[in-house]
Protein backbone atom coordinates (compact mmCIF):
# COMPACT_ATOMS: atom_id res chain seq x y z
CA UNK A 1 0.00 0.00 0.00
CA UNK A 2 3.28 2.16 0.18
CA UNK A 3 2.86 2.87 -3.68
CA UNK A 4 -0.83 4.20 -3.55
CA UNK A 5 -1.82 7.99 -3.22
CA UNK A 6 -3.95 9.09 -1.13
CA UNK A 7 -6.66 11.48 -1.27
CA UNK A 8 -4.63 14.93 -0.91
CA UNK A 9 -2.80 13.33 -3.78
CA UNK A 10 -4.85 12.87 -6.29
CA UNK A 11 -4.57 16.08 -7.75
CA UNK A 12 -1.67 15.08 -9.29
CA UNK A 13 -2.26 11.57 -10.52
CA UNK A 14 -2.90 10.79 -14.07
CA UNK A 15 -4.13 8.39 -16.23
CA UNK A 16 -2.69 6.91 -19.41
CA UNK A 17 -5.89 6.02 -21.72
CA UNK A 18 -4.45 3.29 -24.18
CA UNK A 19 -7.32 3.86 -26.78
CA UNK A 20 -8.15 0.72 -28.64
CA UNK A 21 -5.29 -1.97 -27.27
CA UNK A 22 -4.15 -4.02 -30.02
CA UNK A 23 -4.57 -1.61 -32.82
CA UNK A 24 -2.40 1.35 -31.52
CA UNK A 25 -0.77 1.05 -35.23
CA UNK A 26 -4.36 1.80 -37.29
CA UNK A 27 -5.16 4.61 -34.55
CA UNK A 28 -4.30 7.55 -37.55
CA UNK A 29 -7.23 5.66 -39.72
CA UNK A 30 -9.49 4.43 -37.05
CA UNK A 31 -9.37 8.49 -35.84
CA UNK A 32 -10.94 9.14 -40.16
CA UNK A 33 -14.60 7.81 -39.66
CA UNK A 34 -14.74 9.20 -35.52
CA UNK A 35 -14.01 12.27 -37.33
CA UNK A 36 -16.83 12.02 -39.54
CA UNK A 37 -19.38 10.59 -37.14
CA UNK A 38 -18.92 13.36 -34.86
CA UNK A 39 -19.71 15.93 -37.73
CA UNK A 40 -22.42 13.94 -38.25
CA UNK A 41 -23.63 13.77 -35.11
CA UNK A 42 -22.93 17.46 -34.35
CA UNK A 43 -24.70 18.57 -37.93
CA UNK A 44 -27.63 16.62 -37.56
CA UNK A 45 -28.70 16.97 -33.68
CA UNK A 46 -27.91 20.63 -34.06
CA UNK A 47 -30.47 20.66 -37.23
CA UNK A 48 -32.72 19.15 -35.07
CA UNK A 49 -32.52 21.40 -32.55
CA UNK A 50 -32.78 24.10 -34.84
CA UNK A 51 -35.97 23.16 -36.53
CA UNK A 52 -37.89 22.13 -33.74
CA UNK A 53 -37.38 25.79 -31.93
CA UNK A 54 -38.06 27.83 -35.15
CA UNK A 55 -41.00 25.54 -36.11
CA UNK A 56 -43.98 26.29 -34.09
CA UNK A 57 -46.09 23.27 -35.25
CA UNK A 58 -43.30 20.89 -34.12
CA UNK A 59 -43.67 21.93 -30.12
CA UNK A 60 -45.81 18.90 -29.25
CA UNK A 61 -44.49 16.43 -26.74
CA UNK A 62 -43.12 13.92 -29.42
CA UNK A 63 -40.96 16.85 -30.57
CA UNK A 64 -39.92 17.84 -27.40
CA UNK A 65 -38.94 14.73 -26.14
CA UNK A 66 -37.08 14.36 -29.31
CA UNK A 67 -35.19 17.77 -28.89
CA UNK A 68 -34.09 16.15 -25.28
CA UNK A 69 -32.97 13.47 -27.08
CA UNK A 70 -30.70 15.66 -29.46
CA UNK A 71 -29.32 17.62 -26.74
CA UNK A 72 -28.17 14.45 -24.31
CA UNK A 73 -26.23 13.27 -27.80
CA UNK A 74 -24.48 16.15 -28.17
CA UNK A 75 -23.33 16.36 -24.55
CA UNK A 76 -22.85 12.71 -24.72
CA UNK A 77 -20.48 12.58 -27.86
CA UNK A 78 -18.54 15.92 -26.75
CA UNK A 79 -17.75 14.28 -23.71
CA UNK A 80 -16.03 11.34 -25.54
CA UNK A 81 -14.77 12.14 -29.24
CA UNK A 82 -12.84 14.99 -29.05
CA UNK A 83 -10.63 12.94 -26.50
CA UNK A 84 -10.65 10.21 -28.97
CA UNK A 85 -9.96 11.84 -31.49
CA UNK A 86 -6.78 13.32 -29.23
CA UNK A 87 -5.43 9.92 -28.44
CA UNK A 88 -5.72 8.88 -32.54
CA UNK A 89 -4.29 11.63 -34.05
CA UNK A 90 -2.24 13.70 -31.30
CA UNK A 91 -1.12 10.94 -28.93
CA UNK A 92 -3.00 12.80 -26.10
CA UNK A 93 -2.96 9.62 -24.04
CA UNK A 94 -2.85 11.79 -20.34
CA UNK A 95 -5.34 12.24 -18.71
CA UNK A 96 -5.60 13.86 -15.26
CA UNK A 97 -7.66 12.47 -12.46
CA UNK A 98 -10.15 15.17 -12.15
CA UNK A 99 -10.41 15.70 -16.01
CA UNK A 100 -11.04 11.82 -16.13
CA UNK A 101 -13.99 11.87 -12.94
CA UNK A 102 -15.44 14.60 -14.79
CA UNK A 103 -15.61 12.56 -18.15
CA UNK A 104 -16.99 9.31 -16.77
CA UNK A 105 -19.47 11.28 -14.58
CA UNK A 106 -21.05 12.92 -17.36
CA UNK A 107 -21.05 9.91 -19.69
CA UNK A 108 -22.55 7.38 -17.46
CA UNK A 109 -24.95 10.29 -16.03
CA UNK A 110 -26.14 11.02 -19.80
CA UNK A 111 -26.46 7.59 -20.73
CA UNK A 112 -28.52 6.84 -18.22
CA UNK A 113 -30.68 10.40 -19.04
CA UNK A 114 -30.56 9.15 -22.30
CA UNK A 115 -32.51 6.12 -21.34
CA UNK A 116 -34.99 7.82 -19.79
CA UNK A 117 -35.81 10.21 -22.65
CA UNK A 118 -36.44 6.77 -24.87
CA UNK A 119 -39.00 5.74 -21.67
CA UNK A 120 -40.62 8.95 -22.16
CA UNK A 121 -40.84 8.82 -25.76
CA UNK A 122 -42.45 5.27 -25.20
CA UNK A 123 -45.20 6.57 -23.17
CA UNK A 124 -45.72 9.79 -25.57
CA UNK A 125 -46.66 6.70 -28.32
CA UNK A 126 -48.49 5.16 -25.70
CA UNK A 127 -51.01 7.86 -24.94
CA UNK A 128 -51.18 8.77 -28.71
CA UNK A 129 -51.93 5.81 -29.79
CA UNK A 130 -54.00 4.30 -26.75
CA UNK A 131 -55.74 7.24 -25.58
CA UNK A 132 -55.66 9.96 -28.39
CA UNK A 133 -58.32 11.60 -26.89
CA UNK A 134 -56.83 12.67 -23.86
CA UNK A 135 -53.33 12.93 -24.96
CA UNK A 136 -53.02 16.57 -25.12
CA UNK A 137 -54.46 16.93 -21.37
CA UNK A 138 -52.34 13.80 -19.99
CA UNK A 139 -49.07 15.08 -21.77
CA UNK A 140 -49.22 19.25 -21.96
CA UNK A 141 -46.23 21.27 -22.32
CA UNK A 142 -45.63 21.32 -18.39
CA UNK A 143 -46.27 17.60 -17.61
CA UNK A 144 -43.16 17.33 -20.81
CA UNK A 145 -40.83 19.75 -18.97
CA UNK A 146 -41.38 18.18 -15.42
CA UNK A 147 -40.91 14.36 -17.51
CA UNK A 148 -37.58 15.57 -18.59
CA UNK A 149 -36.56 17.35 -15.28
CA UNK A 150 -36.96 14.21 -13.70
CA UNK A 151 -35.29 12.25 -16.31
CA UNK A 152 -31.94 14.65 -15.75
CA UNK A 153 -32.29 14.45 -11.88
CA UNK A 154 -32.51 10.67 -12.34
CA UNK A 155 -29.26 10.67 -14.24
CA UNK A 156 -27.06 13.37 -12.18
CA UNK A 157 -28.34 11.89 -8.41
CA UNK A 158 -27.75 8.33 -9.39
CA UNK A 159 -24.21 8.58 -10.64
CA UNK A 160 -22.81 11.32 -8.02
CA UNK A 161 -22.14 8.30 -5.71
CA UNK A 162 -19.26 6.83 -8.44
CA UNK A 163 -16.75 9.49 -8.31
CA UNK A 164 -17.10 10.11 -4.49
CA UNK A 165 -16.37 6.50 -4.04
CA UNK A 166 -13.54 6.32 -7.04
CA UNK A 167 -11.84 9.56 -4.88
CA UNK A 168 -11.54 7.89 -1.78
CA UNK A 169 -9.81 5.04 -3.18
CA UNK A 170 -6.17 4.91 -3.19
CA UNK A 171 -3.94 4.35 -6.51
CA UNK A 172 -0.92 2.03 -6.97
CA UNK A 173 1.56 2.72 -9.74
CA UNK A 174 0.40 1.35 -11.98
CA UNK A 175 -2.60 3.66 -14.11
CA UNK A 176 -3.13 2.38 -17.58
CA UNK A 177 -6.77 2.29 -18.95
CA UNK A 178 -7.71 -0.01 -21.54
CA UNK A 179 -10.03 1.87 -23.09
CA UNK A 180 -10.69 4.79 -25.43
CA UNK A 181 -12.12 6.81 -22.52
CA UNK A 182 -12.21 6.69 -18.50
CA UNK A 183 -15.09 3.82 -17.83
CA UNK A 184 -16.32 3.62 -14.66
CA UNK A 185 -15.18 0.14 -13.67
CA UNK A 186 -12.02 0.50 -15.81
CA UNK A 187 -10.96 3.43 -13.70
CA UNK A 188 -12.04 1.35 -10.90
CA UNK A 189 -9.89 -1.94 -11.41
CA UNK A 190 -6.62 0.31 -11.61
CA UNK A 191 -6.86 0.69 -7.30
CA UNK A 192 -4.81 -0.67 -4.73
CA UNK A 193 -7.79 -1.25 -2.64
CA UNK A 194 -10.94 -2.91 -2.05
CA UNK A 195 -13.57 -1.77 -4.95
CA UNK A 196 -16.33 -4.12 -3.58
CA UNK A 197 -18.71 -0.92 -2.65
CA UNK A 198 -18.12 0.57 -6.07
CA UNK A 199 -18.25 -2.79 -7.54
CA UNK A 200 -21.73 -3.32 -6.23
CA UNK A 201 -23.12 0.08 -6.99
CA UNK A 202 -22.35 0.53 -10.47
CA UNK A 203 -23.88 -3.06 -11.12
CA UNK A 204 -26.70 -2.24 -9.27
CA UNK A 205 -27.56 0.88 -11.18
CA UNK A 206 -26.96 -0.39 -14.52
CA UNK A 207 -29.25 -2.94 -13.77
CA UNK A 208 -31.81 -0.84 -11.76
CA UNK A 209 -31.97 1.71 -15.17
CA UNK A 210 -31.89 -0.95 -17.95
CA UNK A 211 -34.26 -3.36 -16.21
CA UNK A 212 -36.66 -0.50 -14.95
CA UNK A 213 -36.72 1.11 -18.41
CA UNK A 214 -36.36 -1.29 -21.07
CA UNK A 215 -39.32 -3.56 -18.87
CA UNK A 216 -41.47 0.05 -19.10
CA UNK A 217 -40.46 0.40 -22.96
CA UNK A 218 -41.44 -3.30 -23.46
CA UNK A 219 -44.63 -2.94 -21.50
CA UNK A 220 -45.75 0.04 -23.53
CA UNK A 221 -45.29 -1.21 -27.11
CA UNK A 222 -47.30 -4.64 -25.68
CA UNK A 223 -49.88 -2.27 -25.40
CA UNK A 224 -49.52 -0.63 -27.88
CA UNK A 225 -49.77 -3.18 -30.45
CA UNK A 226 -52.68 -4.56 -28.47
CA UNK A 227 -54.77 -1.65 -29.02
CA UNK A 228 -53.42 -1.43 -33.05
CA UNK A 229 -54.32 -4.72 -33.64
CA UNK A 230 -58.00 -4.18 -31.99
CA UNK A 231 -58.46 -1.27 -35.30
CA UNK A 232 -60.35 -2.44 -37.93
CA UNK A 233 -58.92 -0.40 -40.57
CA UNK A 234 -55.44 -1.88 -42.22
CA UNK A 235 -54.89 1.49 -43.22
CA UNK A 236 -55.11 3.30 -39.68
CA UNK A 237 -53.08 -0.02 -38.37
CA UNK A 238 -50.38 1.04 -40.57
CA UNK A 239 -50.61 4.66 -39.75
CA UNK A 240 -50.70 3.94 -36.19
CA UNK A 241 -47.27 1.68 -36.11
CA UNK A 242 -46.14 4.48 -38.56
CA UNK A 243 -45.46 6.79 -35.86
CA UNK A 244 -44.31 4.37 -33.64
CA UNK A 245 -41.38 3.52 -36.52
CA UNK A 246 -38.77 6.17 -35.59
CA UNK A 247 -38.48 5.86 -32.06
CA UNK A 248 -38.36 1.76 -32.34
CA UNK A 249 -35.03 2.09 -33.97
CA UNK A 250 -34.13 4.27 -31.31
CA UNK A 251 -34.34 1.99 -29.43
CA UNK A 252 -32.62 -0.47 -31.71
CA UNK A 253 -29.50 1.43 -31.71
CA UNK A 254 -29.54 2.44 -28.19
CA UNK A 255 -29.82 -1.20 -26.95
CA UNK A 256 -28.50 -3.50 -29.08
CA UNK A 257 -24.80 -2.22 -28.85
CA UNK A 258 -25.29 -2.14 -25.66
CA UNK A 259 -26.26 -5.79 -25.09
CA UNK A 260 -23.70 -6.86 -27.26
CA UNK A 261 -21.27 -4.87 -25.14
CA UNK A 262 -22.68 -6.81 -21.81
CA UNK A 263 -22.71 -10.02 -23.47
CA UNK A 264 -19.05 -9.70 -24.76
CA UNK A 265 -17.53 -9.17 -21.18
CA UNK A 266 -19.71 -11.82 -19.74
CA UNK A 267 -20.01 -14.17 -22.21
CA UNK A 268 -17.07 -13.66 -24.63
CA UNK A 269 -14.15 -14.69 -22.93
CA UNK A 270 -12.18 -14.98 -26.05
CA UNK A 271 -13.25 -12.35 -27.50
CA UNK A 272 -10.04 -10.08 -28.17
CA UNK A 273 -9.92 -6.71 -26.28
CA UNK A 274 -10.23 -4.18 -29.30
CA UNK A 275 -13.51 -6.28 -30.32
CA UNK A 276 -14.27 -5.18 -26.16
CA UNK A 277 -13.59 -1.61 -26.79
CA UNK A 278 -14.85 -0.57 -30.10
CA UNK A 279 -18.23 -2.33 -28.93
CA UNK A 280 -18.31 0.20 -25.69
CA UNK A 281 -17.28 2.36 -28.27
CA UNK A 282 -19.67 2.30 -30.88
CA UNK A 283 -22.44 2.18 -27.78
CA UNK A 284 -21.74 5.91 -26.73
CA UNK A 285 -21.22 6.89 -30.34
CA UNK A 286 -23.63 5.17 -33.10
CA UNK A 287 -26.51 6.08 -30.78
CA UNK A 288 -25.89 10.53 -31.39
CA UNK A 289 -25.13 9.77 -34.88
CA UNK A 290 -27.60 7.63 -36.25
CA UNK A 291 -31.13 8.84 -34.12
CA UNK A 292 -31.12 12.20 -36.01
CA UNK A 293 -30.79 10.67 -39.20
CA UNK A 294 -33.91 8.00 -38.46
CA UNK A 295 -35.75 11.04 -37.66
CA UNK A 296 -34.97 13.01 -41.02
CA UNK A 297 -35.93 10.17 -42.39
CA UNK A 298 -38.78 8.33 -40.89
CA UNK A 299 -40.67 11.89 -39.60
CA UNK A 300 -42.45 13.45 -42.14
CA UNK A 301 -42.31 16.98 -40.63
CA UNK A 302 -39.18 17.00 -39.93
CA UNK A 303 -38.24 15.70 -43.78
CA UNK A 304 -40.06 18.25 -45.29
CA UNK A 305 -38.41 21.17 -43.13
CA UNK A 306 -35.22 20.01 -43.45
CA UNK A 307 -35.56 19.97 -47.49
CA UNK A 308 -36.63 23.37 -47.18
CA UNK A 309 -33.70 24.81 -45.57
CA UNK A 310 -31.40 22.80 -48.07
CA UNK A 311 -33.77 24.04 -50.73
CA UNK A 312 -33.72 27.53 -49.34
CA UNK A 313 -30.25 27.51 -48.93
CA UNK A 314 -29.63 26.50 -53.00
CA UNK A 315 -31.68 29.25 -54.34
CA UNK A 316 -29.70 31.87 -51.49
CA UNK A 317 -26.18 30.03 -53.20
CA UNK A 318 -27.67 30.68 -56.64
CA UNK A 319 -28.87 34.07 -56.88
CA UNK A 320 -24.89 34.99 -55.59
Amino acid sequence: MGTGNSTADLGQVAFTLVGIPGLEAAHVWIGIPLCFMYIITLLGNATILFIIKTEPALHKPMYLFLSMLALNDLIISTSTLPKMLNIMWQGGREIAFDACLVQMYFIHAFSIVESAILLAMAIDRYVAICHPLHYAAILSNPVVAKMGLAAAARGVVLVVPCPVLIKRLAYCSRRVIQHTYCEHMAVVKLACADTTVNWTYGICVALLVVVLDLGLIVTSYMLILRAVFRLSSREARAKALGTCAAHTCTILVSYVPALFTFLTHRIGRNVPPYIHILLASLYLLLPPMVNPLVYGVKTQQIRQRVLSLFSQGGKVLGEH
